[in-house]
């Protein structure tokens, strides 16, 4: 999925009192081997400059299908399209082609099959995302999935928040089910293409033709960050390596971003963003290590072992050697209180090294930088003598507070007896120490001293924000070596019933 960092690096940068989204140009460049077909040269006009400039205009085909050519165009060369107003069906067709093309030349994958591209606005692109079903159950784990993260109090739809922000980021998906694109763009009879957006789904659907990516277990937040770790890694990186063909090698022959295709608003929570940002993050830093090693084949190996955590993308010399512990949460609960649980999916959540960074950084958002329990200057990855964002890993999801995470579960409850459906959870983290145990529960205090949570007198390790605060519950966090469990209810009477035997008595 192609999704616009500008909308929360704006925001994220306001807040840290710096005045520019991150550029374009970078002093890296990556080489790809190519192969040129014969081509001749022809004097382009650019304003009242005039630049001599290589291009392509119309090389013979191959005999048989070859890397860098697609549908009757190679990737290098000159096609008749107006961009300034838009493309009709047969430019569409052409501009397909052509990023095919050159999606293959600059990734060294061939395509299987053409893909078909729908273009959509946004506005009907937002009403597709609020016209989905989720079942109660499932949309009832979710919102105490993000309740347990202090992000979205339980009497908002955190379904709908989701969906808000994709409405106001996403500039483009393919879908693996419909083998299809959708794009989005304000005009949808002549649309004014990003060229970047379409080449980056055509690769996503390059990606699921080559290495089946609906094989994957994507089934908690965690699964799926860890996944998208290659998937959006490649996918961003590959962008990359076709921006600088496009500004060099290609003589700035690309189409240029549609203005109007952006957001018309911002987003809905910045929470969940940041949260399912981090592998558009550091996935392109993981990605370009490996082929910068390896190659496009080392890259595409990865595939066949892809990272099993966020852990292992956020810290790439952990990938293939730090595996995530094996564990359970035993199900302790008394009194009418029942574990919720899913049909087709795990009875748990997770969010993994991830969610809990985002976690402890959220809070900087609604106190306008007031509150910093990880300090701006360590999660803003700047260019040096910049207020630019760094061009890969430009947000650093590494912190005392999450690293050294082995394994997070989040187990629902619920309370059918109560006069309105009341609920509850057990989040137990596992950790590769006692010491990265005690640092996670030291910034969890943090945060929940941010939301404004009191220690209880005459109870061990047991917190209770007020009625007049957003995340009003009670906390239990119990540290024992190298595990935790917190334990949330209702009251603190509750607690106990939630999780048998927490929060005693002193």
């Amino acid at each position: 999925m192609r999704t616009t960092i500008a909308i929360a690096v704006v925001l994220m940068l306001v807040v840290a009192g710096c005045s520019q989204a991150p550029g374009a140009g970078t002093t890296t460049d990556t080489d790809v081997n190519t192969t040129t077909p014969d081509a001749g040269a022809e004097t382009t006009q650019s304003g009242s400059d005039t630049t001599q400039s290589e291009r392509v205009v119309k090389p013979d085909d191959p005999k048989t299908d070859v890397l860098g050519w697609e549908a009757g165009y190679w990737y290098n060369e000159t096609i008749a399209v107006n961009p300034n107003d838009g493309l009709n069906d047969s430019e569409l067709d052409k501009v397909v082609a052509r990023s095919m093309a050159r999606v293959e030349q600059v990734r060294q994958l061939e395509f299987e099959e053409r893909v078909p591209v729908e273009i959509q606005t946004r506005d009907e692109f937002r009403e597709s995302r609020s016209n989905r079903s989720t079942p109660e159950d499932r949309q009832l784990f979710d919102n105490v999935k993000y309740e347990s993260l202090f992000m979205i109090n339980e009497s908002t739809d955190s379904i709908a928040v989701q969906g808000q922000n994709s409405g106001s980021s996403v500039g483009g998906y393919y879908s693996p089910s419909q083998q299809k694109i959708v794009v989005v763009s304000e005009n949808v009879s002549t649309p004014k293409l990003d060229e970047i957006t379409l080449s980056q789904e055509l690769f996503h659907a390059l990606q699921d033709q080559q290495f089946n990516l609906s094989s994957y277990d994507q089934s908690t937040r965690e699964l799926h960050n860890a996944k998208d770790g290659i998937i959006e890694g490649d996918g961003n990186y590959v962008d990359y390596l076709y921006s600088q063909k496009c500004n060099n090698e290609w003589n700035g022959d690309c189409l240029t971003p549609d203005s109007g295709s952006g957001s018309s608003s911002g987003l809905a929570n910045i929470g969940p963003y940041l949260i399912k940002f981090q592998p558009y993050s550091d996935g392109p830093a993981f990605v370009k290590q490996i082929h910068q090693q390896g190659g496009w084949e080392a890259v595409n190996e990865v595939y066949q072992n892809p990272p099993a955590s966020t852990e292992q993308v956020i810290h790439p010399d952990k990938y293939g050697e730090d595996t995530p512990a094996n564990f359970s949460i035993e199900n302790k609960a008394t009194n009418g209180w029942e574990r919720l649980k899913l049909d087709g999916r795990p009875n748990y959540g997770s969010v993994g090294e991830a969610g809990m960074l985002a976690m402890f950084m959220y809070p900087y958002y609604p106190s306008q930088g007031q509150e910093q329990i990880i300090p701006a200057r360590d999660f803003f990855n700047m260019k040096q003598g910049s207020n630019q964002l760094q061009e890969f890993d430009p947000l650093n999801y590494n912190s005392s507070y999450s690293t050294g995470w082995d394994g997070d579960k989040l187990a629902v409850y619920t309370n059918d007896d109560a006069a309105t459906n009341e609920t509850g959870y057990v989040w137990k983290s596992v950790w590769d120490s006692q010491q990265d145990a005690e640092e996670f529960v030291e910034g969890y205090r943090k945060v929940l001293k941010y939301n404004g949570a009191k220690k209880v007198d005459g109870r061990t390790n047991t917190w209770k924000i007020p009625a007049d605060k957003e995340f009003n519950d009670a906390f239990y966090v119990e540290q024992k070596g190298d595990t935790v469990v917190i334990v949330n209810a209702p009251s603190v009477s509750e607690l106990s019933n939630v999780r048998e035997g927490a929060a005693p008595e002193q």
